[in-house]
């Protein structure tokens, strides 16, 4: 397996994966909100139903991966506490949506850091990756204190023959306090993610929807060789900036009013993906990040 672990090896896995060296789109499903939470009002089949559509419309318009996320599950709990019914639920509904999306790259993340839980779920489902926070290093989120996972991590996705699945691991996660980790730079967090065998991390803002500091962006991308994703805050208007990245996530900007808990927009997913392609036969090469 050791071969599977360095850089060019990540590199060439996610490069498999996407159909772009750089600045693939990945678009957000944000699930209705699962069984047992407190702003629960749809059965698992509803919420199916509404996965399954945004999933038909990324395809229509040529994003290039999808990653579905619970995060209407608020307020969230941490990971020992999620219960058995949210990975079952994620479960149904990403079986599905693969389904529709094969053979594009799909993706998970269980809020706030069921990481065990969303690889479970990849296994089942045959996803590519899954999305983790608090990776390496420890964080004081809106959840409580974040611990860093790694080893239960890897040692639980080898356990279950599941080292197909990438982890693509936030760094200086979003929603989190990091005075506790001041001294240790973006730079430095992403090596230690590295070190820590995750397959990619991911670059955001300080919140849901807020731009990632593209001199952060650019720092990683030079000093990690591995994938480096944005993971907050990408417009259509901002695109061009990010798109040295290996990939964009992007939620907000494609809901009704530019907001994560509207529905998703079918006519701002074509503004959006319209814009990449003109940015990208602007960009016939891998420019960096101005």
């Amino acid at each position: 397996m050791a071969s599977v672990r360095n850089a060019a090896s990540t590199l060439e896995r996610f490069s498999r994966l996407f159909r772009h060296d750089l600045g693939n789109v990945i678009g957000v499903i944000h699930v209705q909100a699962l069984p047992g939470t407190p702003c629960s009002n749809n059965d698992v089949t509803r919420i199916i139903e509404d996965a399954t559509r945004e999933a038909a419309i990324f395809k229509d318009l040529g994003v290039d991966g999808v990653i579905v996320e619970n995060m209407h599950d608020v307020p969230y709990l941490q990971a020992d506490s999620v219960g058995p019914e949210i990975t079952a639920a994620m479960t149904a509904v990403c079986i599905q949506v693969k389904k529709l999306l094969t053979p594009s790259p799909v993706g998970i993340q269980i809020l706030a850091g069921a990481n065990k839980h969303a690889m479970a779920v990849a296994k089942a489902a045959n996803l590519e990756f899954i999305r983790v926070e608090g990776f390496v290093f420890s964080h004081v989120a809106d959840e409580g204190l974040m611990n860093a996972c790694a080893g239960d991590l890897m040692r639980y996705r080898h356990s279950i023959g599941a080292d197909n699945v990438m982890v693509l691991a936030d760094i200086k996660k979003k929603h989190s306090a990091h005075a506790i980790t001041a001294d240790v730079d973006i730079v430095e967090t992403a090596q230690a993610a590295k070190f820590f065998l995750a397959d990619g991390v991911i670059v955001t803002g300080p919140a849901t929807g807020q731009i990632a500091s593209t001199k952060e962006v650019k720092a990683v991308l030079q000093n990690t060789q591995m994938p480096v994703l944005v993971g907050s805050g990408v417009t259509a208007e901002n695109y061009d900036q990010y798109r040295a990245a290996h990939a964009v996530i992007v939620g907000s900007a494609l809901k009704e009013g530019g907001h994560w808990t509207n529905r998703l927009d079918e006519r701002r997913v074509k503004q959006f993906m319209e814009r990449v392609k003109e940015v990208r036969k602007k960009h016939v090469d891998a420019t960096m990040i101005i």
